[in-house]
């Protein structure tokens, strides 16, 4: 087998030739320990040039700080999640003391606003009692709409592309981005009924509803919603 300092010089040393060698002769820096302490690199912060220890030291601090930043994400996101839930919570504990039904939904829509800083909030229930029927909340739902919110599986987050329900809004011409929660109060066979509501959170920001966004709260918030409201019905 020909050693990579014999090959001919037609046929020079790459640099993969060397970085196979001393990835295969892991003895080669202890029968040349001295080559540690001579080898030297530039430092991407100071320009100067650094012993290997000292480039080794940086790395590893490079990467303390990475792992640093990423443990105060969690901790930040963590808290976030801790105030969003508690603010559900809230939220949630004035839907069960709720005695006058015809006041609820109003009173849903600025709970919300005023617990998760929503810009604008709307919500329709249909199929509503007769008691309830002539109601601003259970009027004016296009059998479009119905289907429409029946159809989603989930909270729907996006652009406001001309959707029936941001005419619910109070100033519907100004949102740009809004989040659709169908309302439930069951499941029907294993799967999901038929929507009897929808609520809607509308916002002049492109980026406050995204499609990209996690709608697990979104969700329990009209888990919690459907069940309050189906006493409407």
């Amino acid at each position: 087998m020909t050693h990579p300092i014999d090959q001919p010089l037609g046929n020079p040393i790459t640099e993969d030739d060397i970085a196979h060698y001393l990835s295969n002769t892991p003895d080669f820096f202890q029968r040349h320990s001295e080559l540690l302490a001579a080898v030297q690199f530039t430092s991407p912060h100071s320009k100067r040039a650094v012993s290997l220890q000292e480039r080794q030291a940086e790395m590893l601090r490079e990467k303390i700080k990475v792992l640093e930043q990423r443990v105060m994400e969690m901790i930040r996101n963590g808290n976030d999640n801790v105030l969003l839930s508690d603010k559900i919570l809230r939220w949630a504990r004035t839907l069960f003391l709720a005695k006058d039904l015809a006041a609820l939904p109003e009173q849903m829509v600025e709970e919300i606003r005023g617990q998760f800083s929503v810009p604008q909030v709307g919500i329709r229930v249909w199929g509503v009692a007769t008691e309830y029927a002539h109601l601003p909340f259970a009027t004016g739902v296009s059998e479009d709409a119905a289907v429409f919110a029946s159809s989603l599986t989930e909270p729907f987050c996006g652009l406001n592309t001309g959707f029936e329900a941001a005419s619910w809004l109070p100033d519907g011409q100004s949102v740009t981005s809004l989040a659709l929660i169908p309302l439930r109060s069951e499941l029907a066979g294993g799967g999901l009924a038929p929507a009897f509501g929808l609520l809607v959170l509308g916002s002049p920001d492109a980026h406050r509803f995204h499609s990209g966004m996690g709608t697990d709260f979104l969700a329990r918030i009209g888990d919690l919603a459907g069940a309050a409201l189906s006493r409407l019905r």
